[in-house]
């Protein structure tokens, strides 16, 4: 594990991840172009579950190469990352079986989208967040739930809308699942903190 872990940190590994999630913000944002057109103003922050993510993955990266750490971003990010990377995986896969079938950026969003809550886990030893750091993780994160599925904000996959209220379930739990993950992994583990660049 020293090997991999030493590997994440090094300069070239962090660059490297810097500019592919850049990239896929950017497209998770293209992405949800059609939906944001048609969300209220007071809402927009909320409905790019998945970008939203990553961007604040990418100010952790960030953080990372200015040799500085930025808690409340790095809590946001690993909490946001789990959460969106397996809710998006487990959409696909019920459009699978709704549907019988999926099409090729079906299967590209579940492999992109369980890699985003992969690397989200596993830069947890160089994370540097507390309780308040999750705390604020843990509003932004239910808050987001009530957004989506009491104001009708969530991600529209129109082929699981009869599905809505065990989906807004799922993710209420989900939500609950991923901080439980960033508290386990960086508060209460007590493994040795790793030197970053």
């Amino acid at each position: 594990m020293n090997t991999l872990y030493a590997a994440l940190a090094d300069r070239r590994t962090l660059q490297l991840l810097f500019f592919i999630n850049i990239a896929g913000t950017l497209y998770g944002y293209y992405w949800y172009g059609w939906q944001l057109k048609e969300t209220p103003p007071q809402f927009l922050i909320f409905v790019p579950d998945s970008p939203t993510a990553s961007l604040f993955f990418v100010f952790v990266l960030l953080a990372f190469l200015l040799r500085k750490s930025w808690p409340y971003i790095e809590a946001l990010a690993i909490v946001t990352l789990f959460k969106y990377g397996i809710w998006a995986a487990v959409m696909n896969l019920l459009l699978l079986y709704v549907n019988g079938s999926l099409p090729w950026q079906g299967y590209m969003l579940i492999a992109s989208h369980l890699a985003m809550a992969l690397e989200g886990m596993l830069f947890a030893p160089f994370y540097r967040f507390k309780w308040k750091h999750l705390m604020v993780a843990a509003v932004w994160a239910l808050h987001n739930d009530v957004i989506d599925y009491v104001f009708m904000q969530f991600p529209r996959y129109e082929d699981l809308d009869r599905y809505i209220r065990e989906i807004g379930y799922f993710a209420f739990w989900l939500s609950i699942a991923s901080l439980m993950v960033a508290y386990v992994l960086v508060i209460r583990k007590k493994r040795r903190k790793y030197q970053r660049y």
